[in-house]
C-alpha cells in the first residue's frame, strides 16, 4: 500500500508533460531527467533521517520547526500549502485543455457573457469536482490513490499502443540538445519529483520504519522508468510538434486515444480533493472549536474552487504554471529544505566533511535553478497573457 501511496504522489500529471519537457532540452536532457530523479532521492532519504534523530516528528511543518523553530515551521506550511494550491488550479486548466481539444467550438451564453473553448470547460471540471470538495473525507484515500494509479499506467499502455500500433510510429529524431529550453525542462522534471511534503506522514504511518528507504528506492525506479518511457516515446512520435500535454497530440478518432485523454481526465476529478483538503483544514483550525466544522469545512473549499477557477480561467497556461511550481515552490520543498533541515538538525553543518560538501552543493545549485526557472516561467506567462 505504501509504495502505491508514493507511486500516486509523484506519478502525477506531470507525467502528460514529460514529451514537452524532453523536448524543449533535447535527448541529452535525459540525463538531467536521472540527475534529477537521483538528487531528489537523496533529499527524500534526508528527510527521513531528519525523522529519525527525531522520533516525534510526524509532519514536514514540524521537520521545519525542530529546525528553525516557529519561523522555520511558518515557511513549510505556506511553502507547501501554495504548492497545493497551484497544482490543484492546473488541475482545473488540464482538465479544460483535453475537454476543448475534445469538443472544440463548444460555447455557452450566461447572464449575456459568453463564455466559449477552454474557460466553459474549465467551469464543467470545476462543477464535476464541487462535490468531492463538499465530502471532505480522507477515508476515500485509498479507492483513489488505487484508481489514479491505475489511470496512469492506462496511460502509458494507451500512448505506446497509439504509436505502435495506430499509425502514428516513432520516427521522429528530435534534437541532441536545446540549450534555450533546458531551464524550462528541469522545472518540468522538478516538479514531476516533488513530493517531499508528503513523506514524514507516510513514513510515520509505517510499522517496520527502516523499511522506508527500500520502499522509497523502489518508488523512485518505478517512477523514473515510466517518466523516461513517456519522455521518449512521446519525443519519438511527435518530435518538436509535441505539445505541453502529450494527449492534445494524440489523434482523436482512435480509440486508443480516447482511452489516454479520458484517464487524464481522471486524475483532476480524483485528486482535487486530496490537494485542498490539507488546506482546507488549515484554515479550519484557525477557527474557534466551537464554530461548527462540517459548513466552516464545505464553505472554505467552495471559496477555494472557486478561486482556482478564477486563476485557471486569467492564467490558463498548465505547463507554464507547472514549470513555474516546480521552479520555485518544488525547488523549495524538495531540494533547498530537506538539505537545510537535514543539516541543522543533525549538526553536521558545524563539521566540514564530504557530505556537508555535497549538501551545500546541491542547495547552492538548487537556488541557481529556482532563480533562472522561476524567471524563465513568469517571463513565459507574462508574454503569453
Amino acid at each position: 500500500m505504501l509504495i502505491s501511496l508514493l507511486i500516486l504522489a509523484f506519478l502525477g500529471v506531470g507525467i502528460i508533460s514529460v514529451p514537452y519537457a524532453l523536448a524543449s532540452g533535447g535527448w541529452l536532457n535525459l540525463i538531467l531527467l536521472f540527475v534529477i530523479a537521483l538528487t531528489m532521492f537523496y533529499s527524500g532519504l534526508l528527510i527521513q533521517r531528519c525523522m529519525d534523530v527525531k522520533s516525534d516528528i510526524r509532519t514536514y511543518p514540524e521537520v521545519g520547526e525542530i529546525a528553525f523553530g516557529s519561523n522555520g515551521k511558518i515557511i513549510v506550511s505556506i511553502v507547501t500549502y501554495v504548492e497545493l494550491y497551484l497544482v490543484a488550479t492546473g488541475f482545473l486548466i488540464l482538465g479544460g485543455d483535453n475537454l476543448n481539444n475534445m469538443f472544440p467550438n463548444v460555447e455557452f451564453e450566461l447572464l449575456g457573457f459568453r463564455i466559449a473553448g477552454q474557460a466553459f470547460f474549465v467551469l464543467v471540471i470545476a462543477l464535476i469536482i464541487l462535490p468531492s470538495v463538499w465530502l471532505n473525507d480522507m477515508s476515500l484515500f485509498s479507492f483513489i490513490s488505487a484508481s489514479s494509479v491505475l489511470a496512469l499506467a492506462i496511460i502509458l499502455g494507451s500512448v505506446l499502443w497509439c504509436g505502435a500500433f495506430d499509425g502514428i510510429g516513432f520516427q521522429h529524431k528530435g534534437t541532441l540538445v536545446n540549450w534555450k529550453g533546458i531551464p524550462n525542462s528541469i522545472s518540468l522534471f522538478i516538479f514531476c519529483y516533488g513530493a517531499h511534503p508528503v513523506f514524514p506522514t507516510l513514513y510515520t504511518s509505517m510499522k517496520n520504519k527502516h523499511e522506508f528507504s527500500k520502499v522509497l528506492t523502489l518508488s523512485f525506479l518505478i517512477c523514473t522508468f515510466c517518466y523516461a518511457s513517456m519522455a521518449v516515446m512521446g519525443y519519438a512520435m511527435f518530435g518538436s510538434d509535441i505539445q505541453s500535454q502529450i494527449t492534445l497530440n494524440l489523434p482523436k478518432e482512435k480509440l486508443s486515444s480516447l482511452v489516454a485523454i479520458y484517464a487524464t481526465l481522471l486524475n483532476p476529478i480524483c485528486k482535487y480533493a486530496l490537494m485542498t483538503i490539507p488546506i482546507v483544514n488549515a484554515i479550519r483550525n484557525q477557527f474557534p472549536l466551537n464554530y461548527n466544522r462540517k459548513p466552516l469545512a464545505i464553505l472554505i473549499g467552495t471559496i477555494l474552487l472557486v478561486s482556482n477557477v478564477i486563476i485557471a480561467l486569467a492564467i490558463p497556461f498548465f505547463v507554464s504554471l507547472m514549470s513555474l511550481v516546480g521552479a520555485f515552490l518544488n525547488v523549495i520543498a524538495s531540494i533547498i529544505l530537506p538539505c537545510a533541515c537535514y543539516l541543522k538538525i543533525s549538526g553536521h553543518y558545524k563539521k566540514f566533511g564530504f557530505e556537508m560538501v555535497i549538501i551545500t552543493s546541491i542547495i547552492v545549485i538548487g537556488v541557481l535553478i529556482g532563480i533562472v526557472g522561476t524567471y524563465v516561467a513568469i517571463v513565459e506567462i507574462v508574454g503569453k497573457m
